[in-house]
């Protein structure tokens, strides 16, 4: 059984996450391909399309959105994702008893006693075939059961009933209360009724692989997935981790050589390449994973270097980047042509553009969000 060198996971890692090279491909395609984009905040989905297409807009995902050839929920590990309309179908009920479990252990004591099936009942009544704001739904519940917590109801259907949150919600620069919607009224489509988690299993494999079953469930937030994954064995290449692990693989998925150059990324925040491993070695470290799990990375060479923000005074835009340790001459002459193009992409109204590098010891300058889209008042949803 061949042994492969965390180097050789990087490489085979960061191909199948497109970001050896960006590709001629469409935004639906990525999404497609990654089975979703991290959503937790508006930003993360356009940074991580632009990072692995070439001349991607924000109006191209925008466009998906509109078009319900994409939508956003609450899925993998109980996080919102954009995924294909096709790949919501089946992946919401299979995640089904893990987005439960996480109800019963985030909110359990709110609704306790209860009565699960009355609460889904009401905010099926109370959504309709229209879009209510999370907090309108809350307050709504609320008045049913009075002294129960609105956002802990709110967040319990989230978990509990196939939502999705329509544009504007996920749209460039949208910042407003997230939109409930029931997915039946915006998709138009039933859910698989037996959705399969074979399919998961070989999906992720494509995306991240080559991985450990405790991988796939670290990205999916299923349990017992050792059973699946050993039913699939005769389907699958097995390989060694440096730490004698068994390693699944497709047979035929691309695993470029430990020599391969790998350029200079601006990940996005909370992309999945950070988040997708129970062993996250193959890109970050364990005493750099608690700085990336809520600041976007800088990988170089295909291993996270640094963090970035980019800070904005007047119509100047600077793209702080934080190292971990110190780039050599060619490496900081990469981060500075790829930190242009992110500059470019994120702060194109900016008259200026400045990078600066300093060490991780320093602190952001003060005033320093990472993101640099401006709140703006809600939009109307389109017409249905």
């Amino acid at each position: 059984m061949e042994t492969l060198s965390l180097r050789s996971l990087n490489r085979a890692t960061l191909e199948r996450q497109l970001l050896l090279e960006r590709r001629h491909t469409t935004a639906l395609e990525v999404i497609d391909h990654l089975v979703g984009l991290n959503a937790q905040d508006p930003e993360p989905p356009y940074i991580g399309l632009w990072s692995r297409i070439i001349d991607f807009g924000s109006g191209d995902l925008e466009r998906l959105l509109h078009e319900r050839e994409a939508v956003c929920g609450s899925l993998l590990r109980g996080t919102q994702h954009i995924v294909t309309t096709d790949d919501y179908l089946w992946l919401r009920p299979l995640l089904r008893p893990m987005l439960e479990r996480l109800q019963r252990s985030a909110f359990g004591k709110t609704t306790a006693e209860l009565g699960l099936a009355d609460l889904m009942a009401a905010a099926e009544n109370l959504i309709g075939t229209e879009t209510m704001t999370r907090p309108e739904l809350g307050r709504a519940l609320a008045a049913r059961w009075p002294g129960r917590d609105p956002v802990a109801l709110a967040r319990s259907v989230q978990f509990l009933m196939p939502v999705v949150h329509p544009p504007p919600d996920g749209t460039w620069e949208w910042r407003g209360k997230t939109p409930f919607l029931l997915a039946s009224e915006w998709i138009g489509r039933p859910l698989v009724e037996e959705p399969s988690a074979e399919r998961l299993v070989l999906r992720y494999l494509a995306a991240f692989g080559p991985a450990t079953t405790r991988d796939i469930q670290a990205w999916s937030g299923l349990t017992r997935l050792r059973q699946v994954v050993d039913g699939l064995r005769s389907q699958l290449r097995v390989f060694r981790d440096d730490s004698g692990r068994e390693l699944f693989d497709l047979p035929d998925a691309p695993r470029p050589g430990p020599d391969v150059p790998a350029p200079v990324r601006f990940l996005a925040p909370l992309d999945n390449v950070l988040l997708a491993y129970h062993d996250r070695r193959r890109i970050v470290t364990e005493e750099q994973r608690k700085h990336t799990f809520l600041e976007a990375a800088v990988s170089v060479d295909g291993f996270v270097r640094g963090l970035w923000r980019i800070r904005h005074d007047d119509d100047r835009a600077t793209l702080i980047v934080r190292l971990f340790d110190p780039l050599a001459p060619d490496e900081e002459e990469q981060a500075v042509d790829e930190g242009v193009r992110l500059l470019r992409f994120l702060a194109a109204k900016a008259h200026a553009h400045d990078i600066h590098f300093q060490p991780l010891e320093e602190a952001w300058p003060p005033g320093t969000p990472w993101s640099c889209w401006p709140k703006r008042s809600a939009r109307p949803a389109p017409p249905r």
